[in-house]
C-alpha cells in the first residue's frame, strides 16, 4: 500500500489517532512492536493559527517513529489551509484531516464528524489543503451522520476527486459515538468499488490479530487502523504482525514481560511531562490494559494503581502484583 511515494508494504497495520494517547512516546512505543505507520492525537487547526503552546507541542514529530501522519480538524478554509502549511513545516510524512471525531465539543461545532453534515465544506476544505501542501493528504471519517444516512461509498468518491492519496473509514456513524458494532460491509463496499483507486484503510473493533486477518481477507482493505485495543496493549501491533505473517498466534511472554512494558510506558510518560502530569496521562492505559483481566479480587488493587501519584507507589503495587501473580 503506497500513500503518496510512501510504501508501506503489503497488508500495513497502522495506529489511529487518539486524543490523549498517541502521544509521541507511545507512538514510538507502538512503532518499536510493529505498527506499520502512527498518527498523532487530534491537532485544532483553530488552536494552532493562534500558537496555542499546548497544541503547536504536538506538531513534535521524531525520526525513530517515521512514517507519521500529523491529524488536524478544522471547521474553516482558511484555517485549515493556514494550519495544514504549519503542519506541513513540522515535517511529518502525512497530513490527515479528521471528518470523523464525534465528541459534541467538537462535532457540535461543525468539526470532525460534524462535517458529515456539511459535505460541500468537507470537500472544499479537502481540495484547499490538497493544493496547499506538497506532502501527502488523507482523510479519516464515518460512515454517515446517522443511520438514516450512510453517504460514505457516494463521499469516498468525492474525497477521491479532490486529490487525497488515501481515505481511512471507521465503521460506524457519528450518532453510534463507538457503541454497537463497527459496520464493516460499507467499509468493504467502498474499498470494492471499481471507480475507487485510491488506498482503503478500514478501522473499527479490530481487537485481535485473528480478528485483523479477517478483516483484511473479507473486505479486501489496503490496510487497517488499530485503535482502542492497543491503549495498554502496544504489543498487539507484534501479535498481528506474526499473525499475517503465519497465520499462527504469537507465542505468549511471561506476565513480567508485559508488566515492563507497561512500566516503560510509565516512565516514558513522566519523562515527557513530570511525574505528577506523566502519571495521570497513563492511567488511561492501565485502566484498559487486558493484563490484569482474569486475575481474581484484582478490583482494589487495580483501584489502589489508578489513584497512585508517585512513581514509587505505581510500580509498588505492579511488582506485589506480579509476585501474588506468581503464586
Amino acid at each position: 500500500m503506497k500513500l503518496g511515494t510512501i510504501d508501506l508494504g503489503e497488508r500495513p497495520v497502522l495506529l489511529a489517532p487518539m486524543e490523549d494517547v498517541t502521544d509521541l512516546s507511545f507512538r514510538r512505543m507502538c512503532k518499536r512492536f510493529g505498527a506499520d505507520m502512527v498518527y498523532t492525537e487530534f491537532v485544532s487547526g483553530d488552536a494552532l493559527i493562534r500558537h496555542v503552546n499546548k497544541t503547536r507541542e504536538k506538531l513534535t514529530v521524531d525520526d525513530a517513529e517515521r512514517p507519521v501522519a500529523i491529524q488536524i480538524y478544522g471547521r474553516d478554509v482558511a484555517t485549515m489551509i493556514e494550519a495544514a502549511r504549519l503542519c506541513e513545516a513540522a515535517q511529518p510524512d502525512v497530513i490527515d484531516l479528521n471528518f470523523g471525531c464525534p465528541v459534541k465539543k467538537v462535532a457540535n461545532k461543525g468539526a470532525g464528524a460534524g462535517m458529515l453534515q456539511n459535505i460541500p465544506l468537507m470537500l472544499a476544505i479537502t481540495r484547499a489543503v490538497v493544493r496547499a501542501v506538497h506532502l501527502p493528504v488523507t482523510v479519516k471519517t464515518r460512515l454517515g451522520w446517522d443511520a438514516a444516512h450512510p453517504v460514505i461509498v457516494e463521499l469516498a468518491e468525492q474525497l477521491q476527486d479532490c486529490g487525497i492519496a488515501g481515505l481511512s473509514i471507521h465503521g460506524r456513524t457519528r450518532a453510534q459515538m463507538y457503541t454497537g458494532e463497527a459496520d464493516w460491509r460499507l467499509i468493504g463496499e467502498v474499498k470494492n468499488n471499481p471507480r475507487m483507486y485510491i488506498p482503503i484503510i478500514g478501522n473499527g473493533d479490530v481487537t485481535s490479530a485473528e480478528k485483523c486477518a479477517a478483516c483484511f481477507d473479507r473486505y479486501g482493505v489496503d490496510g487497517i487502523m488499530i485503535g482502542r485495543a492497543s491503549i495498554g496493549r502496544p504489543w498487539i501491533f507484534s501479535e498481528i504482525r506474526h499473525f499475517l505473517a503465519t497465520g499462527q498466534p504469537l507465542p505468549a511472554e511471561s506476565f513480567d514481560w508485559y508488566l515492563d512494558v507497561l512500566k516503560q510506558q510509565v516512565l516514558q510518560s513522566v519523562e515527557r511531562l513530570d511525574e505528577h502530569r506523566g502519571i495521570l496521562h497513563i492511567r488511561r492505559h492501565l485502566a484498559a490494559t487486558p493484563l490484569f483481566k482474569g486475575i481474581p479480587d484484582f478490583k482494589p488493587t487495580r483501584v489502589a494503581m489508578l489513584r497512585a501519584e508517585t512513581v514509587e507507589q505505581l510500580f509498588g503495587i505492579m511488582n506485589e502484583t506480579s509476585m501474588n501473580y506468581k503464586l
